[in-house]
């Protein structure tokens, strides 16, 4: 069994700042991360190895110090280690980045058949989950997002079958493999490395491919000739300078605090109750 975990490297969003004048994300200074998403992924595509043996190779599209995270996934288990990186490639919205890393998962496929594609449910830096997705369509694999559980593989069959977050319940879906999937945070807990992983993953030769050794025959669907998404403006959010309010009830009953709040909320919104009447009747 051959698994492909897409990570990304990205900015310690606790840490980010946004330029007072030019609007921009300020990245100097601050460190950079796996993106934690992609960690869940990782650490299910760690634990199916674990139980039904096979490789596990991370593959990652970024710059060249996009190294470090791939390093880090290695000292966490994972077999083999692919960066892609390419001043072509800068600029990539998730449309030219799903292009990428399809055409690398393609190489990939020329020296082992891949059976899953895990990716994080999204990233702390875009946060618009579209490249999974993006990569399954462009690979014709069978897509399933949000997993909160794998329940069971079949190597023979190549079937898989999950439980799938959704509104008002859960899915249980089965499918053919291969499949990409993405993984619900909060589902695993990540895993320490390894003293011999983390010797393993510092000595490691890690394979650094441009966009031809990428596979992209096409360079007008990568960088910013392939990205038709176009960021105007990044702002910070202002921040409110109204205080807080204190209410005073009688007592600590429920029914005397949603009294005494819908009092006040309808004193100061006289329309609201009004708005609220009409609704209701």
């Amino acid at each position: 069994m051959h698994i492909v975990v897409c990570i990304k490297q990205v900015p310690d969003s606790a840490q980010i700042r946004v330029h007072p004048v030019t609007n921009t994300i300020m990245r100097q200074g601050v460190p950079a991360i796996v993106n934690p998403y992609d960690l869940f992924s990782l650490e299910e595509a760690l634990r199916l190895k674990d139980k039904y043996g096979g490789r596990v190779t991370v593959l990652t599209m970024g710059p060249p110090m996009a190294e470090a995270a791939l390093r880090k996934c290695l000292a966490y288990g994972a077999d083999e280690a692919v960066l892609v990186t390419d001043r072509a490639f800068a600029g990539s919205d998730t449309l030219a980045t799903s292009f990428a890393l399809a055409s690398a998962i393609r190489q990939i496929q020329n020296d082992m058949a891949v059976d899953l594609v895990f990716a994080g449910k999204q990233t702390i830096d875009g946060d618009t989950a579209q490249v999974g997705p993006g990569i399954a369509k462009r690979l014709d694999l069978q897509l399933l997002t949000y997993v909160s559980k794998i329940e069971s593989l079949d190597l023979e069959k190549r079937e898989i079958t999950v439980h799938r977050r959704a509104e008002g319940g859960v899915q249980v879906l089965k499918t053919k493999t291969p499949a990409l999937i993405t993984m619900l945070e909060g589902v695993n807990e990540m895993r320490f490395a390894t003293m011999p992983n983390m010797f393993r993953a510092a000595r490691y030769p890690l394979k650094v491919w441009d966009k031809d050794a990428a596979g992209i025959e096409d360079v007008t669907k990568i960088g910013l000739k392939g990205s038709p998404t176009i960021v105007s403006k990044v702002f910070a959010p202002t921040a409110k300078s109204q205080k807080a309010s204190m209410i005073e009830t009688e007592s600590g009953d429920p029914r005397d605090i949603a009294i005494t709040l819908l009092t006040k909320l309808f004193t100061q919104h006289p329309k609201l109750e009004k708005e609220i009447g009409k609704r209701a009747a």
